[in-house]
C-alpha cells in the first residue's frame, strides 16, 4: 500500500461536516425559484442540507414563523448549482495564480508576459504558463526554443499549448529530463508532444511545492465558487498530473468548504483509482490527443498537415478497460476527440458489452470525453450503448466557425460536423458539461450559452436542454439522480443569481427564440442571447452551507 488517503463519498463527507454544525432551517422567499416541481415558485426552504420544500410566496408565510432564517431574495432567480463535468484544477489553479497566455494577441506579446513574469518569480522556482495559441496571432508559429530561453532570461520554463496536448520549454528545462531527444514526440525547433512532452510536464510539476500546489487548488475552487459551480469532476491521471496532486485535492475538498470534488484517475490500473478515491478509473484516459495539437486521431489526414495523428489506444485495450471496471463497479472513460479515435471507443465498448453483457455496459455509465468528431453511426452506438458524452461547448464558441482552428485544422466541410450536440440530444445520449480548465476558462453560463448559440445552426440545443446538461446531467454522469434539481429531497446545492427577465430560449429560428408567456409552465431562464449580459451569481450553497457570498458595494 502507498500513503495515498483514500476519498469518501463527496456527499457523505458534506453530511459528515454537516452534522458537526448546528442544523438550520432556512426559508428563501421574495425570487424566482427554478424548479421542475412548480414552474411558478417564489420560495423555498432548506432543511439538514436538503430541500424540504419549493412552491409559492402565499404558502411559503406557513413557513416563516417554524425557521431558523428568512432570506429575501429582492427578485434574485435561484437555481441548481452547476456541475462542472471535466476539470484539471491545480492546473487551473496554476493559470489562475500564475502565467496565463489565452489573453495574449501576438507572439511577441506572450513574449513580454513571459519576461514581466520572470522577473517577478523566486529565481530558484520552474516557471510555469499555459495557454498560448499560435492559430490566433499574426506570426502563427510558436515561440521558438531561443526566444523563450532568452525570455526567461535561462530558466526552466514550460508553457502548454491551450489544449494541453503539446507545450514549448526553455534549454534548462530540458536539461532537467535525461534522454528527452530520443523520446517520441521530440522534435528540435518545434513544440512537444506525446512522450515528450509528458516527460517535460513531469517534471515541471514535480517542481511545484505543496505549498503552490493547495494554494493554485484552493484559487480554482473559490474561482469555481463564485461563479455558481457547486460540483466539479477532477480529471486527473499519471499522464496529466500526479496521484499526490489527485489526492491532496480530493483531501482539500473534504477538508474545507466549497464545491464538491468528484475524482476520475485515467490510469488502467483499477487498484490505485480505488485507492485514491476515484469514482472511476476514465477521464482523460487518451485514446487520442487534440486537434490544435495535429494529436487527435482521425480516418483522414488534416487539412494542414501530412498525417492523421495519434492513436494511444485500441479498440482492443479499450474493451479491456471496460469489461474490467465494469466487473468491478467502477466507470470507464476516455478521451477521445478524433473520429477514429471515437470510434475505437465505441468498437472498444461494444466488444466489451458482448462480453459482460449490454445491461451491464448500460448500468454503469461510462463516459467519453470530448466526442467533438461524432458521426451518425457513433452517435448512435453511444445511445445503444449507454456512453455519456461529457463533452465543452465553449469549444466551439473558442474554435469553430468558418474562420477558426478547426476548419484550419479539418476544412470547413468537417469542421462544421464538430461537437454536434442537437444529434446527441436527439438520440438520447446522455450530456454533461464542462470547461476542461484551463484549457477553457471556468463560465458556466458562458459554457449554456455557446451550446444554444453554437456556430451551425444545426447543432444548437435549447437554453433549457443546455442548463440540464450544465446541472442535473453532470450529477446523472455520476450515476445519481437525486441532484443537480431543486425539489424535495435534492441536496441543497444551490445558486443565488442576479440576473434580467426571464425567458424560454428556442434553439430554432424558424420559431420564436424566446417567450415571456407564463402559461407554457416552462420555468424560464435568463436571456443568452450573445451580448446580453450574463448573470451575476450572488451566493453559492453546497449541502446547505455558504461557499461564497458576493461582497456588497
Amino acid at each position: 500500500m502507498t500513503e495515498h488517503t483514500p476519498q469518501h463519498d463527496p456527499l457523505a463527507a458534506t453530511a459528515a461536516r454537516s452534522a458537526q454544525a448546528p442544523q438550520r432551517t432556512v426559508l428563501l422567499r421574495g425570487g424566482d425559484v427554478h424548479s421542475p416541481a412548480d414552474p411558478f415558485a417564489t420560495a423555498m426552504v432548506v432543511e439538514r442540507g436538503h430541500i424540504a420544500w419549493v412552491g409559492s410566496e402565499g404558502a411559503a408565510d406557513a413557513f416563516a414563523a417554524g425557521v431558523d432564517e428568512v432570506v429575501d431574495l429582492d427578485g434574485a432567480l435561484v437555481t441548481p448549482a452547476f456541475t462542472d463535468a471535466h476539470v484539471h484544477t491545480t492546473s487551473a489553479g496554476l493559470a489562475l495564480t500564475g502565467l496565463d497566455l489565452t489573453g495574449a494577441r501576438s507572439l511577441a506579446e506572450a513574449l513580454e508576459l513571459v519576461r514581466a513574469h520572470a522577473g517577478r518569480e523566486p529565481t530558484d522556482r520552474v516557471l510555469l504558463g499555459h495557454g498560448w495559441d499560435a492559430s490566433r496571432w499574426p506570426e502563427r508559429r510558436a515561440p521558438r526554443r531561443a526566444e523563450l530561453d532568452e525570455a526567461a532570461g535561462g530558466r526552466p520554463l514550460y508553457l502548454s499549448r491551450i489544449d494541453v496536448h503539446s507545450a514549448v520549454v526553455t534549454t534548462a528545462l530540458l536539461d532537467r529530463v535525461p534522454g528527452i531527444r530520443a523520446e517520441d514526440g521530440f522534435h528540435d525547433g518545434e513544440p512537444l508532444t506525446r512522450d515528450a512532452h509528458h516527460a517535460v510536464r513531469a517534471a515541471a510539476f514535480a517542481a511545484v511545492t505543496p505549498a503552490q500546489r493547495r494554494d493554485a487548488q484552493r484559487a480554482a475552487l473559490r474561482r469555481a465558487a463564485s461563479l455558481g459551480i457547486g460540483t466539479l469532476h477532477e480529471c486527473g491521471g499519471p499522464d496529466i498530473s500526479s496521484a499526490e496532486d489527485f489526492a491532496a485535492l480530493l483531501e482539500l475538498a473534504r477538508e474545507e468548504d466549497g464545491p464538491r470534488v468528484f475524482g476520475y484517475w485515467a490510469d488502467r490500473d483499477l487498484d490505485l483509482a480505488r485507492e485514491l478515491g476515484a469514482v472511476g478509473a476514465g477521464g482523460d484516459l487518451f485514446v487520442d490527443g487534440a486537434l490544435g495539437s495535429h494529436t487527435a486521431c482521425l480516418h483522414a489526414p488534416y487539412q494542414d498537415a501530412g498525417h492523421t495523428g495519434t492513436a494511444y489506444l485500441t479498440a482492443e485495450d479499450v474493451a479491456g478497460h471496460v469489461a474490467a471496471c465494469t466487473e468491478a463497479g467502477l466507470q470507464a472513460g476516455f478521451h477521445a476527440i478524433g473520429d477514429a479515435a471515437v470510434g475505437a471507443v465505441v468498437e472498444g465498448v461494444r466488444a466489451a458489452a458482448e462480453k459482460v453483457g449490454l445491461a451491464r455496459v448500460r448500468a454503469a455509465r461510462h463516459r467519453v470525453e470530448h466526442a467533438e468528431m461524432m458521426t451518425p453511426q457513433t452517435i448512435a452506438a453511444f445511445a445503444d450503448l449507454g456512453l455519456t458524452a461529457s463533452v465543452q461547448p465553449a469549444f466551439d464558441a473558442a474554435w469553430g466557425g468558418e474562420g477558426g482552428m478547426y476548419a484550419d485544422r479539418l476544412g470547413a466541410e468537417r469542421a462544421r460536423t464538430l461537437n454536434p450536440f442537437a444529434a446527441l440530444l436527439k438520440a438520447g445520449v446522455p450530456l454533461a458539461f464542462g470547461s476542461d480548465a484551463p484549457v477553457t476558462p471556468l463560465d458556466p453560463w458562458g459554457t449554456v450559452r455557446a451550446a444554444a448559440f453554437h456556430r451551425t445552426p444545426e447543432h444548437r440545443i435549447s437554453v433549457r436542454a443546455a442548463f440540464t446538461a450544465h446541472t442535473r446531467g453532470g450529477w446523472r454522469a455520476l450515476g445519481r439522480d437525486d441532484a443537480g434539481v431543486l425539489v424535495p429531497g435534492a441536496p441543497a446545492d444551490y445558486a443565488v443569481w442576479r440576473t434580467s427577465e426571464l425567458v424560454v430560449q428556442a434553439p430554432d429560428d424558424r420559431v420564436a427564440r424566446w417567450s415571456t408567456d407564463p402559461r407554457s409552465g416552462t420555468p424560464g431562464l435568463p436571456d443568452l442571447t450573445p451580448g446580453v449580459e450574463l448573470p451575476v451569481c450572488l451566493a453559492t450553497v453546497v449541502g446547505g452551507r455558504e461557499v461564497f457570498v458576493r461582497p456588497q458595494g
